[in-house]
């Protein structure tokens, strides 16, 4: 018989105001660090099915009740009590307590331009550093003392052991494109199901609100620029799920099923749209983010001649990874697409 704490998520996740789920997204770089999992990374087998795998797993308790089991990706893990002290391991999951009401003791910090999202830095002053995505400090994290660890396998499968040793860790599958299923998940080891719902049927009202003020034929193109490479985001991406949620097209490159799409510089003009939205993973000289759009070839896209091409916030639009993030992606649309 099918578990019912399983079905409730899934019900759960479809129900929320009719959104999408299946369609996926990135967290800063989705390459394994050394210390994760590269099946579930972006050329990885369980990349494609890491939303739907997510939504199986969670509680079977009642919400807000305690103790409860929770079942992960990396097996299943025990909470006699609503967890108080929580060290997270990316952005994804720092946003979504964050949105949930609990600020952690610990996080980590990324290699971009803002080492913390700049849209969450307010929210975390005091939080201790425990590394960064890339290159954890477990014994810096067995200082706090926490009593829930959150993360990811993309991120520290191989180091679960170790971090279980330390403190109750959950594991989802792999941040950015199953947001919502993470957040689920997360709420679920926190015991705050009923939260985590409030939550997504707000950002669900907000997305249906700028759906029906925009031309839904208007294509948006999502441009970012990286130290090693140019990405033009796709259907399985953070922002693309979000741009999908309010009914938004793409350019045909970018309407595909994939997390990105990635050009040289000498092809810009495969990122054009009727407009264009573009940041960097890191300084602008860096990325190459300067060269790009100080040529002619970039001032020759139709959306940048039009006078409808603007920069964002990386924080934002790719490393949010999280509710608070993807509400304030929909209210910076709108703000864009107003003008």
């Amino acid at each position: 018989m099918a578990d019912p704490g399983r079905l409730r998520r899934l019900v759960a996740i479809l129900m929320i105001a009719g959104l999408a789920v299946a369609v996926p997204a990135c967290s800063s770089d989705d390459t394994d660090s050394g210390t994760g999992n590269t099946d579930v990374a972006l050329d990885g087998e369980r990349f494609g099915t890491a939303d739907t795998d997510t939504a199986k797993l969670g509680t079977d308790a009642q919400p807000g009740v305690f103790p409860r089991t929770i079942k992960h990706a990396a097996g299943t893990t025990e909470l006699e009590k609503a967890p108080a002290r929580v060290v997270v391991l990316d952005t994804g999951e720092l946003d979504d307590v964050l949105a949930l009401g609990v600020t952690p003791v610990g996080m980590v910090t990324t290699d971009g331009a803002d080492p913390t999202p700049s849209y969450l830095v307010d929210k975390v002053k005091g939080v201790e550093t425990v590394g960064t995505i890339k290159d954890l400090n477990i014994e810096k994290i067995a200082t706090l003392k926490p009593d829930l660890i959150l993360g990811s396998q993309l991120r520290v499968d191989k180091l679960y052991d170790q971090l279980s040793k330390v403190a109750p860790t959950v594991l989802s599958i792999r941040p950015g494109y199953p947001w919502k299923e993470n957040f689920l998940l997360a709420a679920d080891a926190l015991g705050k199901e009923k939260e985590a719902v409030d939550v997504l049927n707000r950002y669900s009202d907000n997305a249906k609100a700028l759906k029906e003020k925009v031309d839904p034929a208007t294509t948006i193109s999502l441009v970012r620029f990286m130290p090693t490479k140019l990405r033009l985001y796709a259907n399985k991406s953070f922002a693309g799920v979000v741009l999908k949620d309010a009914g938004l097209a793409r350019p045909q490159i970018q309407d595909v099923n994939e997390l990105a799409v990635e050009i040289s510089r000498e092809n810009i003009g495969k990122a054009d749209g009727d407009y264009i939205f573009y940041s960097s993973y890191g300084e602008p000289a860096a990325t190459g983010e300067s060269e790009v759009i100080s040529g002619p070839a970039w001032k020759q896209l139709s959306g940048v001649r039009e006078g409808r091409s603007y920069r964002v916030d990386d924080g934002v639009w790719f490393l949010g990874l999280g509710p608070i993030g993807a509400e304030l992606m929909v209210k910076q649309l709108g703000e864009f697409l107003a003008k």
